[in-house]
This record gives structure tokens, C-alpha cells and sequence, in this order.
């Protein structure tokens, strides 16, 4: 008899030519991943030979139940860490039967400013450090803590290791690796001054690929983490007080940036990220104002501010590229629950396209 893990690790290639593609989608919220699979006959690299698909969008708060129907195009593909083989996992944006982006598809939009000629010849990098939370199943308390109590103050946890230090690191390392399995450019992980907190950065990704790579790598990770019986929550203060919050800082060059004299770019750019301070911090996530206080490694939510090597600003410029005069800067603001498509599309269209 056949254990259910052999069944699970079963590899299909050399019985079929057919594949499994695993669609994914965004839900109503705005951060609820959703997927379903699908077989095919044969491997796929191309998003384009994918066909579309479509699901019912009043079950996810994105279509009434009298014209449910919601259809998937296929965006990016990435191979599947879980079924391995030629299977995949196919990143979607979402669509009414006419062909109308629905609202809660935020990657048409910032697709249409990464085409525009000025943004493409700046050939915008991002890379994204995505912070997280841990919790223990069923009481919603981060792992590690001691249940209905606190563990010692912060200090000891950040990039730590020990037992009474680092929790989780079998899931952090598991999902490390899958995204290098699936070809997400994932470039590192470290433990977070939270105790239960981790963070992965993604990057240096161009244009839109950013916020497809984001999204695979969380729906990735909560797929690890539902493995493990672990729940991960994105919450930019899931700890009321003194404790860090989570955020998505965004890294951030062009071209013209990464060129000789590029700092003097840096500095406009940052000017004009200024002038529309409080229109990027409505869409960097939700509950953001808990998170920026002023406290706890951040800037005034209602304050923008930008300084070489300050953690504490809104707008941090690294002291390399202050001495090399080119570069990048990193926009400390967005929250942990932000649309990377979002964000990403709207610094570029701010530093980029926007004239004040």
C-alpha cells in the first residue's frame, strides 16, 4: 500500500506528457490569494499559449451571484515547488467577460505605466523586502510567545539564532528555497527584531515582474506554512505597543539613477515623492498608520522626511550611494499588506511620468 506522501511526490514526467498548472489569483480583499489547478497536455513556458480560465467571482466578493463569472489571463509563469516536475504556477489577473479589468485587479493598471516608452527606457529595479509575522494556529499569537504572554523585550531576536531566539526558521529556510525552485529572484532572508518575525527580499526585479514575483512568494509561503499548521499574517502592527511593526520597503532605481551624476536624480526624484506624500501613503496598505509612528524604525505617517543612511525617515538614501553619487534609494513606508503592483507602478509614474 502506497503511503500518501509516495502519492504526493509522485513524479508524473516519465508516465505523461500532461502537466498540472495551478492558477492563481488576488481575492476581494486585496490580500486573499486564491488558486485551482488544471491539467494540460504538455509543458507550458510562455503565458501567452496558456489558455484562460474563469472562476466564480461570488465566492471570492468580486462579482454578484446574478453575473458571477470572473475570467483569469494568464500573466507569468513560475515552476511549482510542490508538484515539481513540469508543473507550474501561473500568476493572473483578473477580468469581466467583456475584457474589462475588475476592480480589484491592480496589475492592468501598473502594467500600463511600466509599457509607457518613458518608464521603459528607464528600465525601473525594484527589489522589495517583505516582512511577516509567524502565529501559532488558533490563537492568533505569534510563534515562539508564550501563550497569553509576552517573551523578553526586543533586542536579542533580529537576524538572531538559538532556540529561545529564532522561531521558524524551518518554514523561512523551506520557502527560501522553493522560490529559488521556482525561479523567483529571491535574494535573501533574515529573522526581524519582532520575535515570530521574519522577511524575505525579492529583487532586483524590472517593471511589473516585481509585483508578480512578490505575489508568487507569498502565495508560496502561505502554502508552507498551511503545510506546517502555521499561520502567516501580513499585518503592518499585528503587536499593539513596543514592539516593531511589518512593512515592505521598496528599493528603487532607474537608469538615470544608476549613471554617473545619478544622485542628483536621486534627489529630485525623492522632491517629487515629497509633493505627493500623503497620495502614496493612502494606497502603501492598510492600518499603515499604526505601524508609522515615528517609533520603532519608522517616519510620521503624517511627516515625509529623507535622509543618507536613516532608518528613521520616510525616504532612506544608502551612505554607497551617497559616496559613489549613483544609485538607489529605498521608500521605508509601504506597509507589509501592500499591492506591490501597486506601489511599484506608482513610484515609477510619481519619479517618472508625474509633473508637479
Amino acid at each position: 500500500m502506497a503511503l500518501l506522501t509516495d502519492l504526493l511526490n509522485l513524479d508524473l514526467t516519465d508516465s505523461t506528457e500532461k502537466i498540472i498548472a495551478e492558477y492563481i489569483w488576488i481575492g476581494g480583499s486585496g490580500m486573499d490569494l486564491r488558486s485551482k489547478a488544471r491539467t494540460l497536455p504538455g509543458p507550458v513556458t510562455d503565458p501567452s499559449k496558456l489558455p484562460k480560465w474563469n472562476y466564480d467571482g461570488s465566492s471570492t466578493g468580486q462579482a454578484p451571484g446574478e453575473d458571477s463569472e470572473v475570467i483569469l489571463y494568464p500573466q507569468a509563469i513560475f515552476k511549482d515547488p510542490f508538484r515539481r516536475g513540469n508543473n507550474i504556477l501561473v500568476m493572473c489577473d483578473c477580468y469581466t467577460p467583456a475584457g474589462e479589468p475588475i476592480p480589484t485587479n491592480k496589475r492592468n493598471a501598473a502594467a500600463k505605466i511600466f509599457s509607457n516608452p518613458a518608464v521603459a527606457a528607464e528600465e525601473p529595479w525594484y527589489g522589495i523586502e517583505q516582512e511577516y509575522t509567524l502565529l501559532q494556529k488558533d490563537i492568533n499569537w505569534p510563534l515562539g510567545w508564550p501563550v497569553g504572554g509576552f517573551p523578553g523585550p526586543q533586542g536579542p531576536y533580529y537576524c538572531s539564532i538559538g532556540a529561545e531566539k529564532s522561531f521558524g526558521r524551518d518554514i523561512v529556510d523551506s520557502h527560501y528555497k522553493a522560490c529559488l525552485f521556482a525561479g523567483i529572484n529571491i535574494s535573501g532572508i533574515n529573522g526581524e527584531v519582532m520575535p515570530g518575525q521574519w522577511e524575505f527580499q525579492v529583487g532586483p526585479s524590472v517593471g511589473i515582474s516585481a509585483g508578480d514575483q512578490v505575489w508568487v512568494a507569498r502565495y508560496i509561503l502561505e502554502r508552507i506554512t498551511e503545510i506546517a499548521g502555521v499561520v502567516v499574517t501580513f499585518d503592518p502592527k499585528p503587536i499593539p505597543g513596543d514592539w516593531n511593526g511589518a512593512g515592505a520597503h521598496t528599493n528603487y532605481s532607474t537608469e538615470s539613477m544608476r549613471k554617473d551624476g545619478g544622485f542628483a536624480v536621486i534627489v529630485a526624484a525623492v522632491e517629487k515623492l515629497k509633493l505627493r506624500h500623503k497620495e502614496h501613503i493612502a494606497a502603501y496598505g492598510e492600518g499603515n498608520e499604526r505601524r508609522l509612528t515615528g517609533k520603532h524604525e519608522t517616519a510620521d505617517i503624517h511627516t515625509f522626511s529623507w535622509g543618507v543612511a536613516n532608518r528613521g525617515a520616510s525616504i532612506r538614501v544608502g551612505r554607497e550611494t551617497e559616496q559613489n553619487g549613483k544609485g538607489y534609494f529605498e521608500d521605508r513606508r509601504p506597509a507589509s499588506n501592500m499591492d506591490p503592483y501597486v506601489v511599484t507602478a506608482m513610484i515609477a509614474d510619481t519619479t517618472l511620468l508625474w509633473k508637479p
